[in-house]
């Protein structure tokens, strides 16, 4: 069995086709064809089922598919380090992050990093739920995370601060009052809110569950820095990290009587490679001066 088979295998499967893997790969179909046919019968069974239009993995496929999944994406990490490290290439970074956190955190340290790294390519994912990026990085996606601190993880992690929650009001609201916000005399408004699916909408439930009530939805959305605008509208309110908030938004940003913070942590699946090493301190000035949030404003 060689990298090659399991590159080519893997395309397969994420491409749903012969066709389009072969685009991707920039290699002859019949080619493509004949090593996954030596594949398969090095290992003794079928890998796809052939369908009208494309492929789809067998029993057996769907079994072999995450391991070689995860052996595909650390040989290229392996690949870029040790060109890095031979001054071969300028390198580059991939970043595995939750949604608020992409517009909230990473474009500030980013910024701060680039100059120092300006010719290092960046990639940033983004998941709708802590879960979904947990399970991610497990599988070999990203060089690290930035994300909640992970429910439970072996590799190596670390927390680099937190960040306060806020509720996004329009400026002449007369819920927002100077000082800090009761969240229970919102309980009878309808919020701007997010998808079922997303890990926000699982916070703002909680968090009012915890004041006595269960926030009703006004409309639900999959973009935060959609859900602040609304807010900042007339919408309904919304509740988000303080740092997406956009300075200057014609709006009131109001704190919590019982502050709500979140903890963000840097994790990887085994060790941070060493460019993402140089990227951590850049995360932990921008995080550390996150932990006072914005005083309520109305403009």
């Amino acid at each position: 069995m060689r990298l090659a088979q399991l590159e080519y295998f893997v395309a397969i499967a994420e491409e749903g086709s012969y066709a389009a893997a072969s685009t991707r790969l920039i290699i002859a179909q019949p080619s493509l064809s004949q090593q996954i046919s030596s594949l398969e019968k090095e290992l003794g069974c079928r890998l796809f089922e052939r369908l009208p239009r494309g492929v789809r993995l067998t029993s057996a496929g769907r079994e072999f598919f995450p391991d070689a999944q995860i052996t595909v994406l650390s040989a290229q990490r392996a690949r870029r380090a040790a060109r890095a490290a031979a001054q071969l290439e300028t390198g580059s970074l991939e970043i595995a992050t939750v949604g608020s956190m992409a517009i909230g955190i990473l474009p500030n340290a980013l910024t701060q990093w680039h100059r120092i790294h300006p010719d290092v390519a960046v990639n940033v994912i983004s998941y709708r739920h802590r879960d979904a990026l947990e399970a991610a990085v497990a599988s070999g996606v990203s060089d690290l995370a930035v994300g909640p601190t992970p429910r439970r993880w072996s590799g190596q992690s670390i927390r680099l601060g937190r960040e306060e929650f806020v509720v996004v009001l329009p400026r002449d609201d007369p819920a927002a009052v100077n000082g800090r916000l009761d969240l229970t005399t919102l309980a009878d408004r309808h919020w701007v809110t997010f998808d079922r699916d997303h890990g926000l909408a699982e916070w703002l439930v909680t968090v009012c569950a915890q004041s006595g009530f269960i926030p009703k939805s006004a409309t639900r959305l999959a973009e935060v820095a959609a859900a602040v605008g609304l807010a900042a509208a007339g919408l309904g309110p919304t509740f988000v990290p303080a740092n997406v908030v956009p300075p200057g938004l014609d709006a009131a940003v109001c704190r919590l009587k019982k502050p709500v913070y979140r903890t963000v942590t840097a994790y990887a699946r085994t060790k941070f490679p060493d460019t993402a090493r140089t990227f951590l301190d850049a995360l932990r000035q921008v995080v550390g001066p996150q932990r006072k949030a914005a005083p309520t404003r109305r403009r």
